[in-house]
């Protein structure tokens, strides 16, 4: 039997343990050689794809992201894999095989599965990388087809560039081959462990640092942000870290000291296994805690702001297409013209509205800021109008009393001062000058806030129509807004309205509510198609973590339930002990990922003065769905494993 052969039973032989290694490496490469394939694709390359120059900074961040990733995350299950091969390294020692000879089979193994995975994975890039690229052209909006192609860079720059990745991994852990004696090597597995134990100290200082991190975290404000940011990333990184190598280790010990909650059941077994094993696993714990925290923030970050920016766009701008006109006639567009030239692009009318007011100029207000030199205008309405509106937006209706007025500011970033006693606004409406107690300031649109309509000045109903009475023809406003239905997929009909307007018609109209959608979502869209598969590579590899370290045990394990078997351990109960064990690994990571991603929405909150935590929980869902998934696959599969064994 020659080393090769040798090296491909092995992989042959521990299949099941090389499985979860292997499919995380072929995703790897698999993503790796899709964002290749687009950055290098001639059509990309030769400038065809206009919006392509959008997206590809950030695929080059990402493969930049995958190589240092999947360096680190191949080290560590090539290590580990060595580390439950000491007694058969201690074997084939003890048969005369050299230190170089070892060496050289554990190249050859890594070898043939970076081989196997790279093949897999360009197989994979490639198949998939049609519906890849027509996923980008959707979301890049290009009118140009992005064509299928095989780019010869691509597929060398991934081969090449993993077949290097594995061979420098193979080699430095074949470095680590052969430097123990053969006694140990052969003694290792039946060596016992020693109890855990945990630390006083170090287990206040996790709970300690936890418990400052969020606190931290919660009494973040934009001006305190930069002092406060890298503290609480680093404190809630010493309390992860120590809370499975010291707190938890702790906990578990407080319980063995509990007869009631020890010797009930299947306890005892359980809460002993898990202090074993969560001290063995902490580092793989902790790991995966952090990159489920930063998958789980990232994705509800990008979420969150994919919903904000939506709100705000349609709170800023109330009806799809809106216009204002000053004097007689129609100087922009009769609305009846507007309305069909919507209909003619395609667009379904939903509502449509108007209202009246006139010119109020020359305004000064001390609460709104307003100074006799800045020559402010508003469009003065009737409170009964503007509570019509103030409804449909989602505002609190206002009713000032005879002599009283509201400001209103078309946006509510615009909040600053509050109107104080006795103040007022004065200016000049329907042919006279007025002052007016100031009631209150208020915030948002409630119609298109375009020209002469950027502010609003409600007044009572009585006080509007004597200055409409008042005022030249040239004076008097009128605001007209349509809503169309699924106004998303509106941009034909939006355009077809806009091209009958003159040059100097435009500044009187607001209808860029649908194009600032389209850049939004563009944009926002690209974000989350190309961090979704950083997302997932991210979330199969800590998943992968926690499968290759609870199967590289699966030998010790099967011994002890043996033995547990033997004294009467039954089936059920068995599966009830995996299931308790296995699901502590996998969802603790998971939930405490949470608990810090909550924190972070908290704070992202209030940098950006909205509660948003709420969004991120929908994210989390998802995670803790996928994870449960993860879960239920690993159980059943150890479990199985474990029952194979005959019971004597």
């Amino acid at each position: 039997m020659t080393f090769r052969s040798l090296a491909l039973n092995n992989i042959r032989g521990s299949w099941r343990s090389y499985a979860a290694f292997f499919l995380s490496s072929v995703f790897s490469v698999m993503i790796f050689y899709l964002y290749a394939s687009f950055l290098m694709h001639p059509d990309v390359a030769s400038g065809h794809i206009v919006h392509a120059n959008e997206v590809k900074p950030m695929m080059k961040f990402c493969e930049y992201l995958i190589v240092i990733f999947s360096f680190f995350f191949v080290l560590y299950s090539s290590s580990a894999f060595l580390k439950t091969r000491k007694k058969e390294f201690g074997l084939l020692s003890l048969f005369g095989t050299t230190r170089g000879q070892l060496r050289k089979m554990v190249v050859y193994e890594s070898m043939a599965i970076a081989v196997l995975s790279i093949g897999a994975g360009l197989s994979l890039g490639i198949l998939l990388s049609k519906l890849f690229l027509m996923a980008l052209e959707v979301l890049l909006q290009s009118d140009v087809p992005i064509r299928f192609a095989i780019p010869g860079q691509a597929v060398l720059l991934t081969g090449g560039g993993f077949l290097l990745l594995f061979l420098a991994i193979a080699l430095i852990t074949a470095m680590t081959v052969g430097r123990q004696q053969i006694v140990e090597l052969l003694g290792g597995a039946r060596r016992p462990k020693k109890a855990p134990a945990a630390s006083p100290w170090l287990s206040i200082l996790a709970a300690a640092s936890l418990v400052a991190g969020y606190g931290l975290a919660c009494w973040m404000t934009p001006m305190n942000f930069l002092i406060f940011a890298l503290p609480v990333i680093g404190l809630t990184t010493l309390g992860t870290y120590f809370l499975y190598t010291q707190l938890s280790v702790a906990v578990l010990n407080r319980l063995k000291r509990s007869k009631g909650i020890f010797y009930k059941r299947t306890n005892m077994l359980v809460i002993s296994q898990m202090s074993y094993r969560i001290k063995d696993n902490a580092r793989v714990l902790f790991v995966v805690t952090i990159l489920s925290a930063v998958v789980m923030s990232a994705a509800s970050t990008v979420y969150v702001f994919q919903k904000l920016q939506r709100d705000q766009i349609l709170e800023h701008t109330p009806f799809t297409v809106g216009y204002v006109e000053r004097g007689d006639g129609h100087p922009v567009m009769d609305p009846a013209q507007a309305r069909k030239l919507l209909e003619d692009g395609g667009g379904r009318i939903a509502e449509q509205a108007e209202l009246q007011g006139v010119v109020a100029k020359g305004l000064t207000s001390a609460a709104a800021g307003w100074k006799p030199e800045d020559s402010r205008k508003a469009m003065a309405v009737s409170a009964s109008d503007y509570n019509l509106l103030a409804k449909r937006a989602g505002l609190d209706a206002v009713n000032p009393a005879e002599g009283e007025a509201v400001i209103s500011f078309p946006y509510k970033e615009m909040k600053g001062s509050k109107t104080k006693p006795n103040e007022t606004v004065s200016g000049q409406a329907g042919g006279a000058s007025f002052e007016l107690k100031l009631q209150k300031l208020v915030y948002g649109s409630v119609f298109s806030p375009v020209n002469d309509a950027t502010y609003l000045l409600v007044v009572p109903d009585s006080t509007l129509q004597a200055w409409k009475d008042g005022a030249p023809s040239a004076e008097r406003l009128r605001a007209y807004g349509f809503e169309l239905s699924d106004w998303e997929r509106a941009l034909p009909a939006v355009q077809t309205f806009e091209k009958a307007l003159a040059k100097e018609q435009k500044s009187f109209v607001q209808s860029y509510r649908v194009e600032s959608y389209r850049d939004m979502k563009q944009s926002i869209g690209l974000t989350i198609f190309v961090g979704l598969f950083i997302s997932v590579l991210f979330f199969v590899a800590a998943g992968s973590l926690l499968y290759f370290k609870q199967f590289t045990e699966l030998q010790e394990d099967q011994s002890q339930f043996q033995a547990l078997r033997k004294i009467g351990l039954t089936a059920g109960e068995l599966r009830r002990t995996v299931a308790a064990q296995v699901g502590i690994l996998y969802l603790a990571p998971c939930l405490l990922g949470i608990v810090h991603s909550v924190f972070a929405m908290f704070a992202l909150g209030t940098l950006i003065g909205t509660p948003v935590w709420m969004y991120g929980l929908i994210i989390m869902g998802i995670y803790i769905l996928l994870q449960g998934v993860y879960f239920l696959i690993s159980c059943t599969a150890y479990t199985r494993s474990i029952l194979k064994l005959p019971a004597s």
